[in-house]
C-alpha cells in the first residue's frame, strides 16, 4: 500500500500570538513550531499502523519552506518512509492542495490521509480541494478506517450516531481523533530521521484563489469570580446582575 500523509506546521499551543505591519502579517518571532496535532497522531500514525499491517510506503508531503523541515524530521522519526517538501510559502488552501494533488498524481498513491484541519487556520479545506483535483473519493472526519483489499471501511461521527462507509481505493480521507493514538519517537526513529533525504520540488504555476487581509487577537478573558457553594443568593445575583443571564 502507497499511502501518502500531507503534513504542515502550526505554532505550539504554548506560543504566544502576535501580528505584525498594522495586523495583515502573523508575527512568528520566537513561535516554536510543531506538526500539526490532527495530522501527526491520527493521520500518520494511522499510514503507519496500516503499512506495519499491509506492507507499502508512507511518504510525508508538506508544502513549505525551508523551516517546514525540522517538523519534517519529527514526522520521519516517528516511522515516515519518504518525505517531500514542495518549496513554496502557500497563503490559500486551494495552492497548497493543488501542489499535493500535482505530485500525488504523478506518483500514484492508493490513499492520501490529511488531518482534519490545521490548529491554527482551522480551515479544513485541503483534503476535499486534493479529493476533486485527483478525481477520487474523499471522507471528511473519519474516526476509524480499515483496508480490505481494494476497499477501505470509514467511521465517522454523525448528529445522534455513527456512519460506517465503505470506498473504493484510491480515496482521500481527513482524519479526526479517534482514528490512532499519539506516538512518540524513539531515539532510533531520531537518529534515523537525521539521514533520511528530503526530496525538495519546484512548485507548480498556480494562482492562489485568496489572500489574507488583517488579523485580529481574540478578546481577553474576563476575570473568574468563585462563589462558594452554600451562598446560593449570592451566584443568582451576580448571575443577574453582573453576567445578565438571567
Amino acid at each position: 500500500m502507497n499511502i501518502l500523509v500531507c503534513i504542515s506546521k502550526s505554532p505550539d499551543t504554548t506560543s504566544k500570538i502576535a501580528f505584525s505591519n498594522d495586523n495583515t502579517q502573523f508575527d512568528d518571532n520566537g513561535v516554536q513550531y510543531i506538526v500539526n496535532p490532527y495530522d501527526e497522531w491520527y493521520a500518520l500514525v494511522r499510514a503507519l499502523e496500516l503499512k506495519e499491517t499491509l506492507g507499502g510506503q508512507v511518504t510525508i508531503i508538506s508544502v513549505g519552506t525551508s523551516t517546514d523541515e525540522a517538523i519534517m524530521r519529527k514526522a520521519l522519526a516517528i516511522g515516515a518512509d519518504e518525505a517531500v517538501r514542495i518549496d513554496a510559502d502557500p497563503k490559500d488552501a486551494y495552492y497548497t492542495a493543488m501542489q499535493i494533488a500535482h505530485y500525488a498524481q504523478a506518483n500514484g498513491f492508493d490513499l492520501v490521509l490529511t488531518g482534519k484541519e490545521t490548529i491554527n487556520y482551522n480551515g479544513s479545506q485541503v483534503g476535499g480541494m486534493i479529493a476533486e483535483a485527483l478525481d477520487a473519493p474523499f471522507v471528511s472526519l473519519a474516526t476509524k478506517l480499515e483496508v480490505n483489499g481494494t476497499t477501505v471501511q470509514l467511521e465517522r461521527e454523525i448528529v445522534g450516531g455513527l456512519e460506517l462507509i465503505e470506498v473504493a481505493l484510491p480515496v482521500v480521507v481527513s482524519c479526526a481523533k479517534g482514528m490512532a493514538e499519539q506516538r512518540i519517537p524513539n531515539m532510533r526513529g531520531i537518529m534515523a530521521a537525521r539521514t533520511k533525504p528530503l526530496q525538495i520540488i519546484a512548485p507548480q504555476a498556480i494562482d492562489e484563489l485568496t489572500n489574507f487581509i488583517q488579523f485580529s487577537a481574540a478578546s481577553s478573558k474576563a476575570s473568574v469570580k468563585m462563589i462558594d457553594a452554600d451562598q446560593m443568593d449570592e451566584l443568582v445575583a451576580l448571575l443577574h446582575s453582573e453576567a445578565k443571564v438571567i
